[in-house]
């Protein structure tokens, strides 16, 4: 996910900071989710109240481009300093994206991992189908509650601190799910398992906007993307096989227990903190006690506020966004209808390939493979076609930002695309029909969700700048609802309706959804200039060099 603009000096010199010798020189910018934007020369004293992302921008970093420092004893960091994450080396810091995107895998990976020995859990505790569910809409429940905390945290303790504390719990929940000796136990622990494991979706991504700049964190976000795509299609493939080899379901979680440790283990060895901010404060206080002057000090140590207030800045401030803002909801509605089609598959599948075709679960899980491949022949797409068009688009519209709607290209083939998909999968689930055929529909489906997912998210990070970390925010939890609530009624509609109309039903609301991003190419800037949280309003939407050529035109005629 990246935005469009970068950092800029607040001096022309990079001096280094020593003791003794304070320093005014830039900070390395890295909000949640996106880099600072460059601001106007010769900054207003006052902010004015209602600018977030002015206020987002001064709770961390202090002043902006072109404003004085409160004092010349603010801690700041040049880009090239070697404390600086976008000046590591480029191996370490494509390690360091692996890594994140690992940790984002372990967790998808959990959520989908008991489809596979549900039939054993069943026999053991002998719930039926519907609590079986709960075992994954749980687990997916628990993401609308960790981002809203693990997120905002991150941003005052560091991306760091927040792995090691959350994994370490998870890693205890999977081996309370292992050793349950009741219904009530799993699912208690498969929620509170979900919650924690929510830390890596709410700042691998942030780990990936501290690391790299605006040019690169594209790549490294597509192949990013590939890891929740990756974790719920791997997930039934190693239940199932574990099942139809008759290990105990336990044995289950407790591969998961394992898989959470070592992610544990790599992280508190090899994964640095990569937040800017916590990195002045820490070197605030190191210049403190190497020079015993205390008036040293770090932007974000001087963002005070009382617990009330900060309450309502962590939870508030992204369901404010998203009451107000008609793009917002349009496009968290769309991705969640996406998200939410992606767990229901996890019963849809089985009625098709189980009942249908006589798969047992080992085989079962493997048909989600096609999903894992178009994913895969996505990212490989967007890298190799549309990436470069929108690396040409950047240089076309320097020194301007390149409009958020050039983001919505992917969308504009993958939508149709997403439709047909259901439509395919349907018509061609019939028994008497080859399982090839509704097997490859996954293709095209695995195709059009990277493509919706990277265009959207994209989107909303270049749209809404500073504030994206919370409209992002409020879109997983909403996702996260919907990837919770589908399964729950996905088994009854396949049944009930079968699953050529189940399927029929889905890819028209997918129909219906569709227009959303043709509409907002055509007609997000002017939604934008009305918005109180899209600070991009004014950004031209032709590159500088086509108006003139226009305008020249026009007064030749």
């Amino acid at each position: 996910m990246t935005s469009t603009a970068s950092t800029t000096p607040r001096s022309s010199q990079n001096m280094s900071i020593e003791p003794k010798q304070p320093s005014t020189e830039v900070s390395s910018r890295s909000s949640t989710i996106v880099d600072a934007v460059d601001r106007p020369q010769g900054q207003r004293e006052e902010e004015d109240e209602d600018d977030v992302n002015s206020q987002f921008e001064h709770e961390a970093y202090g002043p902006a481009a072109g404003e004085k420092p409160v004092d010349p004893y603010e801690v700041t960091m040049p880009p090239d300093h070697p404390d600086n994450p976008k000046a590591w080396s480029r191996a370490y810091r494509w390690y360091i994206t692996m890594l994140s995107a690992l940790l984002v895998l372990n967790a998808t990976f959990a959520s989908s991992a008991p489809e596979g020995i549900i039939p054993d859990m069943m026999r053991q505790f002998g719930f039926g189908q519907e609590v079986a569910t709960l075992t994954i809409a749980l687990f997916v429940g628990g993401y609308c509650v960790g981002p809203l905390v693990w997120g905002p945290l991150s941003e005052h303790i560091g991306r760091k601190p927040v792995f090691l504390i959350t994994f370490l719990v998870y890693t205890g929940f999977q081996v309370g799910c292992a050793l349950s000796p009741n219904t009530a136990s799993i699912l208690i622990f498969r929620f509170l398992g979900g919650t924690f494991a929510a830390a890596p979706l709410a700042n691998s991504g942030a780990v990936m906007s501290d690391i790299w700049d605006a040019d690169t964190r594209g790549k490294a976000l597509a192949l990013f993307t590939l890891a929740p795509f990756a974790g719920p299609t791997l997930g039934p493939i190693v239940s199932g096989f574990m099942a139809v080899s008759h290990v105990s379901w336990r044995w289950v979680y407790y591969v998961l227990a394992f898989f959470a440790g070592g992610c544990l283990i790599a992280t508190a060895l090899t994964l640095p903190e990569t937040y800017v901010p916590v990195l002045l404060v820490r070197r605030a206080k190191r210049l403190r006690k190497e020079t015993g002057d205390n008036r040293y000090w770090a932007p974000l140590e001087r963002n005070k506020m009382p617990f009330g207030q900060r309450l309502k800045h962590i939870l508030g401030r992204p369901f404010i966004i998203l009451a107000l803002e008609p793009m917002l909801i349009a496009v968290t509605l769309y991705m969640s209808f996406i998200y939410g089609c992606i767990y229901l598959l996890f019963e849809a599948y089985p009625i098709v390939f189980t009942e249908g075709h006589h798969f047992n679960a080992g085989f079962t899980g493997l048909t989600f493979i096609p999903i894992f491949v178009g994913g895969v022949l996505g990212v490989l797409a967007y890298l190799v076609f549309f990436n470069p068009r929108y690396e040409r688009a950047i240089e076309a519209f320097k020194p301007h930002p390149v409009p958020p709607e050039y983001r919505l290209e992917l969308c504009l083939w993958a939508a149709p695309v997403f439709a047909g998909s259901f439509f395919w999968f349907g018509w061609t689930s019939y028994p008497s029909i080859s399982y090839w055929a509704p097997l490859m529909a996954g293709l095209p489906l695995g195709i059009a969700i990277v493509f919706l997912f990277l265009g959207l998210f994209n989107y909303v990070i270049d749209a809404y700048l500073f504030v994206a970390a919370s409209a992002l925010s409020a879109m997983t939890v909403v996702r996260s609802l919907f990837g919770a609530g589908f399964p729950l009624f996905a088994t009854q509609m396949y049944d009930t309706l079968n699953p050529r109309w189940a399927s029929t039903l889905l890819g028209c609301i997918a129909v219906v959804m569709a227009p959303i991003p043709f509409v907002l190419r055509a007609y997000g800037h002017h939604i934008r200039r009305r918005s109180k949280f899209a600070p991009t309003g004014n950004l031209p939407t032709k590159p500088p060099a086509k108006e003139e050529k226009e305008k020249t035109g026009a007064q030749a005629v």
